[in-house]
């Protein structure tokens, strides 16, 4: 008997799991996603930038599946005549206190195998970067750049190639697990399915809990603001600058992006959204606000964080902060050279109970149903990896 397999969520993630389970010949494959069109969210909401796993802690999903997860992007990019671009990246200690935590990144670096990535001196810098400033830098020279939605896209085609379905405006409002089936109920219809895979993102703990999952991890959506860099003044950047990360931060940092398109952005900041897809301060959910100011642990991450989290509302709010920071980077930088926000994103980053954000990858089993309850950045990177993971781990598909 063939098997009937549901996907929650047609963002990059989820349109992934079901091509890797179409073309293993798992079943009958069925998208389902509540938009109107794929990858609405935090896929097409991203800097498009490919990881090369500089950041993550050895041994965990995060790094293991993000060099995976690199090799499969540029591969697939390659064979579907999508632009992929290594335009590289350069993480800069700007001072002298921050060279500790550069040297940490690298060993982590180093343990990852990260390809070709060096340490680099004030004169090699600006050979990279020749408007950069700093004390001393890391250069990856494979971060690339890609366009994440034409990925899902292309993803979605290969699903309906292979005799599976993409439903769209399909929402999921309940879900039933019904001796060996599960009813996966939506606004407008009733699937039933042998087997669903879960991969709503910003939604994730919301679906999790119609199956009668634990509310924990729950999402906290973080909205990230990016202003575009006039295009007179791109020679300032000719790749991607990036600072050294906050290790007690899981954002890593207003930086600078270089696309596909050549466009070049500035951001993301980290600023709590007060709604799980509200990309405009004014996007109010008072649902959502609530469910975040009563879990358990708010009390201690707001103790924790709350320096970090007035420093980075402020820079949303008033732009000469923003740009401040910047342009510790990039002295050159003028104001006026950072022309208008462009579109913003919402991070769904995961926090436990007791207040701690959870950091890695985390995948739940409740019955016929997988979860993917975590799958923060590198997600885009590691789609097809994370795939194989969920294949070959909870799915049990040869």
């Amino acid at each position: 008997m063939i098997e009937r397999i549901g996907i929650v969520g047609g963002g990059i993630v989820g349109v992934a799991v079901a091509r890797a389970l179409a073309l293993r010949g798992a079943g009958e494959v069925t998208v389902l996603e509540k938009e109107h069109a794929l990858a609405q969210h935090q896929t097409g909401h991203n800097s498009g930038v490919v990881h090369a796993g500089l950041y993550y802690p050895p041994g965990s999903l995060k790094a293991k599946l993000c060099a995976l997860g690199r090799i499969a992007t540029r591969d697939y990019c390659l064979e579907r005549g999508l632009p992929y671009r290594e335009v590289g990246k350069l993480v800069v200690a700007v001072t002298e206190d921050e060279l500790p935590a550069l040297a940490r990144i690298e060993q982590r670096s180093i343990a990852n195998q990260v390809l070709g990535l060096r340490r680099v001196q004030p004169d090699e810098m600006r050979e990279i970067e020749p408007h950069v400033a700093g004390v001393a830098g890391l250069h990856s020279p494979h971060t690339a750049a890609v366009d994440y939605t034409a990925i899902t896209a292309a993803l979605a085609d290969d699903v309906r190639t292979a005799g599976g379905a993409v439903l769209l405006g399909q929402e999921v409002t309940g879900m039933v697990q019904d001796g060996a089936s599960v009813r996966v109920l939506t606004r407008s219809a009733e699937h039933v399915f042998d087997r669903v895979v879960v991969c709503a993102g910003l939604q994730s703990d919301v679906v999790a809990r119609f199956i009668g999952a634990s509310p924990s991890p729950k999402i906290l959506p973080f909205r990230g603001e990016y202003w575009a860099l006039d295009p007179a003044r791109a020679d300032l950047v000719r790749g991607m600058i990036y600072p050294v990360p906050d290790p007690r931060f899981p954002f890593l940092g207003v930086h600078f992006t270089r696309g596909v398109d050549d466009s070049i952005h500035v951001g993301p900041n980290a600023v709590p959204a007060l709604a799980r897809e509200g990309y405009r301060w004014l996007k109010i959910s008072v649902k959502d606000t609530w469910e975040s100011l009563t879990w358990p642990g708010a009390p201690r991450l707001a103790r924790q964080h709350w320096r970090m989290g007035a420093k980075e509302i402020s820079s949303s709010l008033i732009k000469p902060l923003y740009f401040r920071e910047a342009r510790r980077f990039v002295p050159e930088l003028r104001m006026s050279d950072l022309t208008e926000k462009t579109a913003s994103g919402v991070r769904a980053q995961a926090w436990a109970r007791d207040g701690s954000l959870v950091d890695d990858f985390v995948v739940e089993q409740i019955g016929s149903v997988t979860l993917l309850r975590n799958a923060p950045s590198p997600a885009a990177t590691s789609a097809m990896s994370i795939a194989d993971h969920l294949l070959d781990n909870y799915i049990s598909v040869a």
